[in-house]
């Protein structure tokens, strides 16, 4: 068998390849690296690119997560103590989240039976959004 001399920016990306370019974009949201509209275009980006060379300039100007960076340490976040909550420390957030779903899909559902026809699904966009801001720690309560 020969070996593979396909240049790496030519080769064709995963959906591992793209959920980690997305992964790090979200810590950059996160982070305030980025702003919501940019993070959407470099996410749109990355969901539809089909090559590691598309990829790859999404993330050049973004400091890897797993290298500590020579900027500014927060000390208020530097123990794990300290360390913001996970979603999984504030499930009633989560629980307002899904009381939402349920109430706009319902109403979705009744208004495409209503019509007769299946309507575009609109709650799939303040629920990304809504869901976007809680996985970012936009409510720090």
């Amino acid at each position: 068998m020969s070996p593979d001399l396909t240049p790496r920016d030519e080769l064709r990306a995963s959906d591992a390849d793209r959920d980690a370019v997305a992964r790090r974009l979200s810590t950059a949201l996160s982070d305030g690296r980025l702003d919501l509209a940019e993070y959407q275009s470099r996410l749109d980006s990355a969901m539809g690119a089909r090559t590691m060379g598309e990829l790859a300039p999404l993330t050049t100007d973004i400091p890897d997560p797993d290298t500590p960076g020579d900027g500014p340490v927060d000390l208020a976040r530097t123990g794990k103590e300290n360390a913001p909550p996970s979603w999984r420390e504030h499930p009633d957030k989560w629980r307002a989240w899904m009381g939402g779903a349920v109430l706009m899909i319902t109403i979705w559902l009744v208004s495409s039976i209503a019509s007769g026809e299946i309507e575009g699904f609109w709650p799939m966009m303040p629920l990304g959004i809504w869901a976007l801001v809680l996985l970012s720690g936009g409510c720090r309560r």
